[in-house]
């Protein structure tokens, strides 16, 4: 700091040794030293430079060696230092550490028999030894398929899926995650869908099986699905005709069954029962309340004639199926709460004629959906966690369109963040 002031304001004679001085008019001095000071740190705000950080593409060094180097470190042959991260480009997460994820903020829930020691490590081991089968099956078709999952992917969504940060559960569809010092909001519905489709087709015809316990007559599957979809259609002419959509639809799939059986291991028996569904993802079963809106899509979406087509809309139909879409009973939490409580009885006389034992039964009936409902919730959670997002580091090819509609939603930035803080 350099002040430039006229000789007769300045007094040299106040110290023996002239370690201080007295000068005129000190309190506008001061003030005007305190006004160019604050006027630099304004400034400073309006414009800031940032210097990049060099990313080495160099090859990661093992970890035996990096174990090695410490024992014995040599010296760098340039003699430099590594480069410090800057604080505003530090990422502070590890998918290996559970403290970066919401679940470590929250009141932990005792969950018996959805997450052990045991268990989970069965999981993890599963899902990294499974790969995709390298023989594919010898259609040109499907190779068609494949190839253009291939052709169409999204480098840098596939960067993300690849070395993102499971975070948690935003709500019922979107899940928080970290890349870098990037956070986004991912769909999770698309994504497993989109993944089970990859899925079908790279495993064409190479499928284990699930074994229902009970088959279950497509008929009356299909009927079900009319009825969800037509629930104020009562009349009789209605009801006939959803019979003979189930009945035509129930044959259709019988004659398709051999075709079915052998690609995709959905097994139906020449009776028209369905007891056996393939295997996707390991460790992963899907929600058998959706089995009879995936068999209507069987009869009614898939182009069974044109034979590339066929393989695609009936991949797609199973994709959709095995999807992690939120459990059809209401979250049990928040404003979903309310369907599980016990609606007032509307009559008086009604409730004056209720029993204590109706009201016991009753009340009963709700913690057991509420139960239900809670399982269910957990589990898919725990699916999300430790067997989709696994699996999509392994196996999925994130397709162009999830960079525009919306399956990816970037919400905050570290480095933009530092910038708002430093105005603060």
């Amino acid at each position: 700091m350099s002040i430039v002031l006229p000789p007769e304001h300045v007094d040299v004679n106040v110290h023996p040794t002239k370690r201080e001085v007295s000068l005129l008019n000190q309190e506008f001095i001061i003030n005007t030293i305190q006004s160019a000071v604050e006027s630099k740190l304004r400034n400073s705000n309006e414009a800031r430079t940032f210097q990049e950080q060099t990313l080495d593409s160099s090859p990661s060094v093992p970890l035996s060696a990096k174990k090695d180097s410490n024992v014995n470190p040599s010296p760098s042959p340039y003699g430099s230092k590594s480069q410090k991260v800057p604080v505003n480009k530090m990422v502070r997460t590890d998918a290996s550490d559970p403290a970066g994820r919401l679940h470590a903020y929250l009141q932990a829930r005792p969950v018996d028999n959805l997450e052990g020691n045991s268990s989970l490590a069965a999981v993890r081991s599963s899902v990294r030894q499974r790969r995709n089968p390298k023989e594919s099956a010898d259609i040109s078709s499907v190779q068609e398929l494949v190839n253009d999952i291939d052709g169409n992917c999204h480098s840098g969504l596939l960067d993300i899926v690849r070395n993102c940060t499971y975070i948690g559960m935003a709500d019922d569809v979107f899940a928080l995650l970290q890349y870098k010092t990037q956070l986004y909001l991912a769909n999770v519905v698309n994504l497993s869908k989109e993944l089970m489709y990859q899925q079908v087709l790279r495993r064409f015809a190479h499928f284990n099986a699930i074994q229902l316990s009970d088959p279950a007559p497509l008929r009356l599957l299909i009927m079900l699905a009319l009825k969800e979809e037509d629930l104020d259609l009562e009349s009789n002419e209605n009801e006939d005709l959803r019979e003979k959509i189930a009945e035509m639809n129930t044959e259709l799939l019988k004659d398709k069954a051999e075709l079915l059986e052998e690609y995709f291991c959905i097994y139906i028996d020449s009776r028209g029962n369905l007891s056996r569904l393939p295997v996707i993802l390991d460790q992963y079963t899907p929600d058998m309340d959706r089995i009879p809106e995936f068999v209507l899509s069987l009869g009614n979406d898939v182009d069974w004639e044109d034979e590339k087509n066929c393989f695609q809309t009936i991949a797609a139909a199973v994709g959709n199926f095995y999807a992690m879409h939120p459990p059809l009973l209401p979250s049990p939490s928040g404003d979903g709460l309310q369907f599980y409580r016990r609606k007032p009885e509307k009559n008086p006389d009604d409730k004056e004629k209720a029993t204590d034992i109706d009201v016991e039964m009753e009340d009963e009936l709700e913690h057991e959906l509420l139960s239900e409902a809670e399982t269910a919730w957990a589990q898919r959670e725990w699916s999300i966690q430790h067997v989709l997002f696994p699996s999509m580091r392994l196996f999925l090819k994130p397709p162009a369109s999830m960079a525009t509609n919306g399956t990816f939603v970037q919400v905050a930035s570290l480095e933009k963040l530092y910038k708002i803080f430093e105005r603060c």
